[in-house]
């Protein structure tokens, strides 16, 4: 899941993003860091260009752990990790620290522009047969699932350009600070090789080894992606039934409630007595808590619907939203109220540029 030198929600685990669509390190699952905080990563050593060495004690080590934990056999292991090579730019882009904070509405104009809006909005045209199709069958409005896909990839156009075995491989022996993580998604990406029809020396994707139109993890892909049109394969770049069907299959693990609202601007009263934690993206108020600290919303829910309270700074000052269980799910996909936020307006204004461009009566 990709930002630029300036954005401010770093992809969880990765340095700072290209814009959104340029192929995002936005990566769905991957744990949050200090660096998702602002702060710098510790500094770290470019490791040399070339192969590694099988008969280091780490490398021999992992080895040794997913033979014996995986089922694997170890000649095909080593065969295949003796293809990797080093790739010290990958490391010089994970440690490379955000030029500023944006304020929400800089955020915002990168991921809700009007090219945007309008690929989204032709992307699910081309696609309206299976992508509805998907969606109604797991109850998760279709224009959410366009709008992860914009900014995840530019709707499957920019899936990535670094060969995923040597990103594994390098953050996972030459990057001390996510080591552990990372050795893990490696362990992933051999057992995903094992299970589908992925050929682990030609795949590309994201610096931080995100795949497909939907920017997953290995650990992801094999936990989320689906099969939707029982092909025995789960394709996340080229079969659009698999891409949709995964990303509702993502949300609906982490809770989305079918028809259940997303966001809403709160308004408040003139001394409110909420304290906010920018980084709390946990459902840790209800509407009525929310109301006894001074904080409206003009949604018709029962008043023990949880919630929380995010900020949503506009050019004028401050803003904030009030996101629900739906927003918890997407936020799932990016550890970042920003970037949760992005893709529910983008969702939106997809929605009503496709809306607006139907006979009467179609509902999508």
């Amino acid at each position: 899941m990709q930002a630029a030198s300036a954005q401010p929600s770093l992809p969880p685990g990765a340095p700072p993003a290209t814009p959104p669509g340029t192929q995002s390190s936005l990566t769905p699952g991957v744990p949050p860091t200090t660096a998702t905080q602002s702060a710098l990563p510790p500094p770290v050593p470019l490791p040399p260009a070339g192969k590694f060495d099988l008969a280091r004690s780490d490398i021999a080590s992992f080895v040794d752990n997913v033979v014996a934990r995986d089922a694997l056999d170890r000649k095909s292991v080593q065969a295949l990790l003796g293809h990797a090579e080093a790739q010290p730019k990958i490391i010089e882009r994970i440690t490379k620290p955000a030029e500023r904070v944006l304020e929400w509405w800089e955020y915002r104009q990168i991921f809700v522009n009007e090219k945007r809006i309008a690929d989204g909005a032709q992307f699910w045209n081309e696609h309206r047969v299976s992508l509805e199709h998907e969606a109604a069958q797991r109850g998760v409005a279709p224009q959410y699932i366009v709008a992860i896909l914009g900014a995840e990839t530019n709707y499957g156009r920019i899936t990535g350009h670094d060969r995923v075995l040597d990103a594994l491989m390098t953050l996972a022996f030459d990057y001390p600070p996510r080591q552990d993580y990372f050795r893990g998604e490696l362990e992933q990406f051999l057992l995903l090789v094992r299970e589908e029809r992925i050929d682990p020396l030609t795949v590309l994707g994201s610096y931080t080894g995100a795949m497909g139109a939907p920017q997953f993890m290995p650990s992801n892909y094999r936990l989320y992606a689906m099969d939707a049109n029982a092909d025995e394969s789960r394709n996340l770049w080229t079969d659009w039934d698999d891409v949709f069907a995964s990303v509702a299959n993502y949300f609906i693990s982490f809770g989305w409630v079918s028809g259940g609202p997303v966001l809403t601007p709160a308004r408040l009263d003139p001394d409110p007595s909420f304290q906010l934690d920018p980084r709390n993206l946990e459902l840790n108020e209800t509407l009525d808590s929310l109301n006894g600290k001074g904080v409206r919303v003009s949604l018709s829910l029962p008043p023990t619907t949880p919630a929380v309270l995010v900020s949503a700074e506009e050019k004028d000052g401050p803003a904030y939203r009030v996101g629900f269980q739906n927003f918890y799910a997407i936020s799932r996909y990016n550890h970042s109220a920003r970037y949760a936020m992005a893709v529910n307006d983008l969702a939106e204004a997809i929605a009503k540029r496709v809306r607006s461009a139907e006979p009467p009566g179609h509902s999508p």
